[in-house]
């Protein structure tokens, strides 16, 4: 069995073992389950994509990102906040510099440290371009730090954030930056958890930096690199949020299945009647297919086709999922109305992930303007009619 496979495998044990027979006590403690956390870093799925001499797996994206589709079958925002820490941990891993890196990438592959990355402002959700955050560059290379920004998974939890930041007052991308901050720096501070419609044990909530100040080390990418880093941060984080949805919606089937084959009504098994049957064929077709497209998108990611499949990947699969769990949930009758259970659960979790990290119509946008330089490449009306 390969590294990849032996991961796989604890992953799947983490979603049985550790979250389906714990999440309803985490739903009504509201506080993050951090000993989950470390039992999952022992078991190497907190360093993923970070190199074996950093406590990481050294995994491809492909290799690695179908890790989330084991663990969404058990939470699938719990499975978000892992995606998100192995973000930070392959970033301060693949382009930290030496000290920053030596520090922190053993804490955070062992599950000592959890790590956030934060993009996202009040006035700027999915227009990265616009972050007003804005960081002075002092003489010694450090940057001091002000502004807010919104939509903080891990916050007050986790121990470092990837922060981007703007490092002059002129419009346009070419001076943004990213840069490490410890959750312990003096001027950072955060608001009261969002009320959420579902998991409310991640904590997620709106940042403060006042005259946050943190050393040249810190920098991560530094102006003009930050944006094209946070892109592919954010191509890696819509691909494994597609994983997340094909982990609902896989685990909705099961539970559908389970439940039509055993249920006995007009003197047969529920699975025999053929409505049942063709509503539960086109969940298994809307499994197939948004496998098919994460796992491509996973093999792209740092290619200049990445953005584009990471894009179909978000754009297909939560819709897929909230689909497919609600014919599950129909599949199941009035038992599928039931709290708490994990089909309930998963029917809350698909809108959120449509949401996060871009939404669906951000995914047509990036689609579109693939299609639109595409369609320059193409030969005139003519040319086609005389071909």
């Amino acid at each position: 069995m390969s590294n990849a496979e032996k991961i796989i495998e604890a992953a799947r044990y983490h979603s049985e073992e550790i979250i389906c027979p714990n999440v309803d006590q985490w739903e009504s403690s509201l506080d993050y389950p951090i000993d989950a956390a470390k039992e999952a870093a022992k078991n190497g799925l907190l360093g993923l994509y970070c190199p074996k001499e950093f406590g990481g797996q050294g995994l491809s994206f492909a290799e690695g990102i179908p890790v989330f589709e084991e663990l969404g079958r058990g939470e699938g925002l719990y499975a978000f906040s892992f995606s998100m820490h192995n973000i930070v941990t392959f970033a301060i891993c693949s382009f930290g510099q030496e000290k920053l890196r030596d520090h922190w990438a053993p804490k955070l592959t062992s599950g000592k440290a959890l790590g956030g990355f934060v993009l996202t402002e009040p006035q700027s959700g999915s227009d990265a371009a616009r972050v007003r955050t804005h960081a002075v560059v002092n003489k010694n290379g450090s940057y001091t730090i002000n502004g807010s920004k919104a939509w903080v998974s891990l916050a007050d939890v986790a121990d470092i954030f990837l922060v981007v930041v703007k490092t002059s007052e002129k419009p346009g991308k070419d001076d943004i930056a990213m840069v490490a901050v410890p959750k312990d720096t003096p001027g950072l501070s955060f608001g009261k958890p969002y009320d959420k419609l579902v998991s409310s044990f991640l904590p997620i909530a709106d940042m403060f930096l006042e005259n946050v100040t943190v050393p040249a080390e810190n920098v991560i990418f530094p102006p003009g690199k930050g944006l094209s880093g946070s892109l592919m941060a954010i191509d890696i984080a819509r691909t494994s949020i597609a994983a997340g949805c094909c982990g609902l919606i896989s685990s909705s089937l099961d539970l559908a299945l389970t439940f039509a084959r055993d249920r006995k009504m007009f003197g047969r098994s529920e699975l025999e009647f053929q409505g049942i049957q063709w509503m539960l064929a086109d969940v298994a077709t809307d499994l197939e297919a948004s496998r098919l497209l994460y796992k491509n998108a996973a093999r792209l990611i740092g290619t200049p086709e990445g953005t584009v499949a990471a894009a179909h990947a978000k754009r297909f699969t939560p819709d897929a999922a909230q689909r497919a769990i609600a014919t599950c949930m129909q599949v199941l009758g009035g038992t599928g109305l039931l709290t708490p259970s994990a089909i309930e659960r998963n029917y809350r979790i698909a809108p959120v992930m449509k949401m996060v990290d871009g939404t669906t119509e951000i995914q047509r946008v990036v689609i579109s303007r693939s299609l639109q330089k595409y369609a320059e490449t193409l030969p005139t009306k003519e040319e086609q009619e005389c071909n």
